[in-house]
């Protein structure tokens, strides 16, 4: 399984300052550009624009259209998200950071797009702050799922599936 990292001191320690590399739509979604680079990783997208995907990426040619597990991630965590991971549950790691350079700031979305060959319903999701600070989410059933809101209140994470 995912090697997860303990998050001691979390409450303490989850609290970013904005991020220069978040480009923000005035749609208020967050502007960030797939950096997926297998067949199974997801992309992430813009709502202005939710077929987009990199071109040299093998998932680019089967997104035009909506895969079972496309979702929306709403961060209401009140912190800057710096880095996300979704992998199959199954996956030994987790993989490239699909938010690539961008980040998603507090109170932002980003569509999450699949392959849509992708077959795999059971799937895990990590974000970390700026300082490599962790909370993860397992056996999310994205095929389920189409709206995601994470929340960070009081030192616990909790996440709303729609």
């Amino acid at each position: 399984m995912k090697r997860i990292l303990a998050i001691a001191g979390l409450a303490a320690v989850f609290s970013l300052a904005p991020g220069c590399s978040a480009s923000v739509s005035t749609n208020g979604t967050a502007n960030t550009s797939g950096n997926a680079n297998s067949a199974n990783r997801p992309a992430n997208t813009n709502a202005a624009n939710t077929s987009a995907s990199p071109a040299a990426s093998p998932a680019a040619a089967n997104t035009s259209a909506d895969a079972a597990q496309d979702f929306t991630l709403v961060n209401s965590t009140g912190v800057e998200i710096n880095a996300l991971y979704v992998s199959p549950h199954d996956a030994d790691d987790w993989e490239e950071d699909i938010l690539g350079r961008d980040t998603l700031p507090a109170g932002q979305t980003v569509n999450i797009k699949f392959n849509r060959d992708e077959k795999a319903a059971m799937w895990d999701l990590r974000v970390e702050d700026k300082e490599g600070n962790a909370i993860v989410w397992e056996n999310l059933n994205l095929l389920e799922i189409s709206k995601l809101t994470l929340h960070y209140e009081d030192g616990k994470a909790t996440a709303e599936a729609q």
